[in-house]
C-alpha cells in the first residue's frame, strides 16, 4: 500500500526550476496580467525544454520503480504562476513522463509556506530574492543556478553532493573563523571538539530522508552481485584534516554515511563535481558554485553567516 504523504520523502519545485521558462519569464515582465495568460494559453502545445532542476527531479521518481509497492518518494510543483501558465507545466509533465500529480499554482503568492503542508524537506526555485526569504524563516529552500541541462538516458542512478558547513551542519563552526580570520585557530578550535557533533543545518532533514534509502540500496548491492546502488551520496567539503574529525562525528551521530567523501582543503569544488557527475550539489557559498554550475546542476542554500551576516540559531 503507498505510504501517505507525511511519511513520503517530499521535494517541492518551481516550475521555472523544473521547466526551462526564461523566455516566458521576460514576457511576463513585459505583459499585463491577462496578456501574459492568454500567451500560455495560446502556446500550452509548446513543450518547454528541461530546466536546470530537471535531472535532479526525474531520478527520485525513478526510485518508485524500484519501491513499487510503497511509491515513498513525491515531487509537487509550487509555483507563483496562474493555474492557465500551470496547465502549459502539467502538459509538460506528461510530455517528459514525470510522475507529478499533485500541484500548487499560486497566482503571484510565495509557494514555499504550503511546504508545512505537504511535509517537503526541500523546495527548489528559480527565484533568488523567494529562496533568501524562506531561508530566513527557516524553511530548506534552494536557489537553483542556471546550468545546462541533459536528460538521462539509461542512467538511472541519483547522485547528491552536498557541503557541509551551512548546509548539513549549521554555520557555528564558521563562525569560528571568520570571527579570527586564523586557519589554524580554527583547526585547533574542530580538533578540541572533535568528538562534539554540530548542530543540524538547513538540508539535514533531506540528507536523513535520503539516507534511509541509500541504505537499503546499499544493502541491495551487496546482496546482489550484478545490482547498481541506486543511490550514492558524497560530501564535497573545504574542511581537511584535522577539522575533518568533527565532520565525521556529526555524521556518526546522525546515521549518515556517505558513500563518497572530498576533504578538498581548498582545491576548487568543480574539479572533483567535474569528475563525480553528481545530479545535484548543494553549497552555501555562491563563490564555490558558479563555477561548478557551468557543468553540475548546482543549488545555492543561503544560510547563515556566510550569506547574511547572522546566525541562524534555529539551525
Amino acid at each position: 500500500m503507498p505510504y501517505p504523504i507525511d511519511q513520503k520523502l517530499v521535494v517541492a519545485v518551481s516550475s521555472t526550476a523544473l521547466f526551462d521558462l526564461s523566455a516566458e519569464h521576460d514576457l511576463y515582465l513585459k505583459l499585463s496580467v491577462d496578456e501574459f495568460r492568454s500567451y500560455q494559453r495560446e502556446h500550452r502545445s509548446e513543450m518547454p525544454s528541461p530546466g536546470s532542476a530537471f535531472p535532479f527531479i526525474e531520478r527520485p521518481l525513478n526510485l518508485n520503480t524500484i519501491y513499487a509497492d510503497e511509491h515513498p518518494m513525491e515531487v509537487v510543483i509550487l509555483s507563483r504562476n496562474h493555474a492557465d501558465a500551470g496547465l502549459r507545466a502539467m502538459g509538460a509533465v506528461e510530455y517528459y513522463g514525470l510522475e507529478i500529480s499533485r500541484s500548487f499554482f499560486l497566482a503571484g503568492q510565495a509557494p514555499y509556506p504550503y511546504m508545512n503542508a505537504l511535509g517537503a524537506v526541500l523546495y527548489l526555485s528559480t527565484n533568488k530574492e523567494e529562496v533568501e526569504n524562506a531561508v530566513k524563516q527557516g524553511f530548506p529552500a534552494g536557489y537553483v543556478l542556471p546550468c545546462e541541462t541533459h536528460q538521462a538516458t539509461d542512467d538511472k542512478q541519483l547522485r547528491m553532493a552536498f557541503d557541509f558547513d551551512g548546509v548539513i551542519a549549521s554555520d557555528e563552526a564558521e563562525a569560528v573563523f571568520k570571527d579570527t580570520g586564523n586557519l589554524d585557530l580554527f583547526h585547533e578550535h574542530e580538533k578540541r571538539l572533535r568528538d562534539m557533533p554540530l548542530r543540524a543545518g538547513p538540508l539535514m532533514p533531506l540528507l536523513l530522508k535520503i539516507s534511509e534509502f541509500q541504505k537499503l540500496e546499499r544493502q541491495k548491492a551487496q546482496n546482489m552481485a550484478e545490482y547498481t546502488q541506486m543511490i550514492r551520496i558524497a560530501i564535497v567539503t573545504a574542511r581537511n584534516a584535522p577539522a575533518h574529525e568533527r565532520l565525521i562525528t556529526t555524521l556518526a551521530n546522525a546515521g549518515i554515511d556517505a558513500d563518497e567523501l572530498f576533504l578538498l582543503g581548498g582545491i576548487e569544488k568543480k574539479r572533483v563535481l567535474d569528475i563525480l557527475k553528481p545530479h545535484i550539489f548543494f553549497d552555501d557559498q555562491i563563490g564555490h558554485l558558479e563555477p561548478a554550475a557551468e557543468s553540475t546542476p548546482s543549488v545555492h542554500i543561503p544560510f547563515g553567516l556566510a550569506n547574511f551576516n547572522v546566525k541562524n540559531s534555529n539551525a
